[in-house]
């Protein structure tokens, strides 16, 4: 039987794209119109990576005021108007994403992307970002109806993908990525440049890369332990 082809599945926000400043600017958009004080990009650490919901909830709480579920979904919507108009203002790839693409491409990876983003918005950001055909499969919060930790996204992703678990590996930044890769029993490589609110290596990762220009030596020495 032919050894499946690998697959890599890459988070979105602080793992292949600096998505901090447009997406606290949409934060601060909404507390400026509740009158409240906007907050700094620096905080983005303890506010990412688990979805827009719990940005908003975060920010607020960080501004002094607590939401119930229905003030969330409302500016939720508002979130998602705003945010869509502005997902690529000031976002940009990481150093090295680009050339690491292109190197798991010709080396026959197959390459998909897990977010807690909306499936929606998470496409439109690839495109914009003009990395949209590398993928074989964008995964969102809402695809398969649960976000990371939940490890249902990330072993669908790979299914999609066309991959196998046993030749999977996830990138993220977060302990939201590393949970997942875990509960997965996927292989886990974090990047330290993210969003994490701690050092990412206290995390437990199989690997720590700090620029993309490191990922496939990673990953062929996860593929091969």
């Amino acid at each position: 039987m032919a050894i499946p082809a690998p697959t890599i599945v890459y988070d979105l926000d602080g793992t292949l794209a600096d998505t901090a400043e447009d997406l606290v600017a949409t934060l601060n958009y909404l507390l400026a119109r509740e009158g409240l004080a906007p907050l700094p990009v620096e905080s983005a650490g303890s506010l990412l990576g688990a979805g827009a919901r719990a940005l908003i909830e975060r920010g607020f709480a960080a501004s002094g005021k607590t939401l119930d579920r229905q003030r969330i979904e409302a500016l939720f919507a508002d979130y998602l108007v705003y945010y869509q108009g502005h997902i690529a203002d000031r976002t940009r790839l990481y150093p090295g994403v680009d050339k690491a693409l292109a190197a798991f491409a010709r080396a026959g990876w197959r390459q998909a992307v897990c977010t807690n983003k909306t499936e929606s918005l998470a496409k439109l950001l690839v495109e914009k970002l003009g990395i949209a055909e590398r993928f074989a499969f964008v995964c969102g919060q809402d695809t398969f109806g649960i976000g990371k930790p939940n490890p249902k996204p990330l072993l669908e992703t790979i299914a999609a993908a066309g991959g196998a678990n046993e030749r999977a590996i996830m990138v993220g930044d977060s302990g939201a990525d590393i949970k997942t890769a875990r509960a997965a029993a996927v292989p886990v490589i974090a990047v330290d440049f993210g969003y994490s609110e701690v050092p990412v290596k206290e995390l437990g990762p199989d690997r720590v890369i700090s620029h993309f220009d490191d990922l496939m030596a990673a990953c062929d020495a996860l593929l091969m332990a």
